[in-house]
């Protein structure tokens, strides 16, 4: 499981002229899930995710998590962060886990993201064209993988 985090003062994700979710100050977690992703993985990316201290203190110190300041969290589906590109100039994605299974570790993984934050979490449509709109704040992007907890 893949996760790019952004901090954001702002962010909201449109499909076919709808927004779908949309929050103020907080996280944008594009998520990528693969076959060989696991609860155990949704359980150790949510606790990763919320206690990650990028947002500032008063001394200006990057010191809080979104469960601190009490920010928003999006989660935008996002196979492509699963891209192999060894060959060519086209990426495979076939490291991208299929949609019957996918969508639903992605619910477990917000259900599990909303239940530890204390709050509901706002999400894109998976599978859909999202318009993906966010305001990084910092900017403060960052790239976490399960299978490579560094």
């Amino acid at each position: 499981m893949r996760i790019i985090l952004q901090r954001v003062s702002e962010a909201s994700v449109t499909v076919d002229g709808r927004v779908t979710g949309e929050i103020g100050p907080g996280l944008l977690l594009l998520l990528g899930i693969e076959d060989a992703d696991t609860d155990e993985d949704i359980e150790w990316l949510c606790q990763k995710v919320i206690k990650m201290r990028i947002f500032s203190d008063e001394e200006g110190k990057m010191n809080l998590s979104v469960k601190d300041t009490g920010g928003g969290l999006l989660v935008v589906s996002q196979f492509t962060l699963h891209a192999s590109t060894k060959k060519g100039n086209r990426p495979s994605f076939m490291g991208a886990a299929r949609p019957e299974y996918a969508v639903p570790m992605y619910e477990k993984f917000v259900q599990a993201l909303g239940a530890l934050a204390g709050q509901g979490v706002a999400t894109g449509e998976f599978g859909a064209n999202m318009k993906v709109r966010l305001l990084n704040d910092g900017p403060v992007t960052i790239f976490i993988d399960s299978k490579n907890r560094e």
